[in-house]
């Protein structure tokens, strides 16, 4: 199989655990705290996934200066781009309760929720079919790591769309979509950068590495200290370890 149909394959399974999660909201009546835990967890695996296996490993093929200019430049894109739909009325899109704006409340903030979510999805996407350049198959510990916080994230923000009562067909439409287009998002990826210098593909998989972090520190942390408060850290710090584990088994 060309791996640029093996990266949009990897994608849109990464991507379905936003669906799952989406389904477990929706219709189980899933304890905050569990979610904020679990969320938490996957917070911890997507810092360690970024420090050893994205950003470290760009460092080493591609030089310390695309990297670092790639990482910024990653953070600093999410974070204009996340200001900017939080005017819109997604600044909780991830959250579980009725901290998001209903349609009525703030007009457009259905579509802005739905922009948001993939902001959030695409960088992790491109990441994840970019670990296929090196030849020697798909990055399992970023593969999990993206899975694992995938789906406290589509669990927290579908029970927040439905605290907010949209509707079952807006909020399985958001995150179908979102797993589709994270698909996609990894496939292009691959087909753009395969057989580009180790210098662009560093900045590019720096680039989306930054915007992870950023998303992590602006939404996943937030929404799991708000519920788990002292027991966030812990469930951060096993997260983060487990990913380790996983990288060097």
């Amino acid at each position: 199989m060309p791996v640029w149909a093996q990266a949009g394959l990897w994608g849109l399974l990464a991507g379905g655990a936003l669906v799952i999660g989406a389904a477990v909201a929706w219709f189980v009546r899933v304890p905050q705290r569990v979610v904020a835990t679990v969320m938490a967890f996957g917070a911890g695996v997507l810092i360690s996934a970024l420090s050893f296996d994205l950003v470290d490993e760009a460092e080493r093929t591609g030089g310390l200066v695309p990297t670092a200019g790639g990482f910024l430049a990653g953070a600093v894109v999410y974070v204009a781009a996340n200001v900017l739909l939080a005017r819109r009325g997604a600044r909780h899109r991830k959250r579980s309760h009725e901290m998001q704006g209903s349609e009525e409340e703030t007009p457009g903030s259905g579509a802005a929720i739905a922009v948001g979510a993939l902001l959030d999805g695409i960088p992790e996407s491109i990441v994840l079919g970019l670990t296929l350049l090196t030849g020697e198959g798909v990055g399992v510990a970023v593969l999990v790591a993206i899975f694992l916080s995938n789906l406290p994230e589509g669990l927290s923000s579908a029970a927040g769309m439905k605290a907010s009562h949209r509707s079952a067909r807006y909020v399985f439409g958001v995150w179908g979509g979102i797993a589709v287009a994270s698909g996609l998002a990894g496939l292009v990826g691959v087909l753009v950068l395969e057989g580009a210098s180790p210098e662009t593909v560093a900045a590019i998989t720096a680039l989306a590495a930054g915007a992870i972090l950023a998303m992590v520190a602006d939404t996943m942390i937030p929404e799991a200290f708000e519920k788990t408060h002292l027991y966030a850290g812990l469930a951060a710090t096993v997260g983060f370890l487990s990913a380790f584990v996983l990288s060097h088994a």
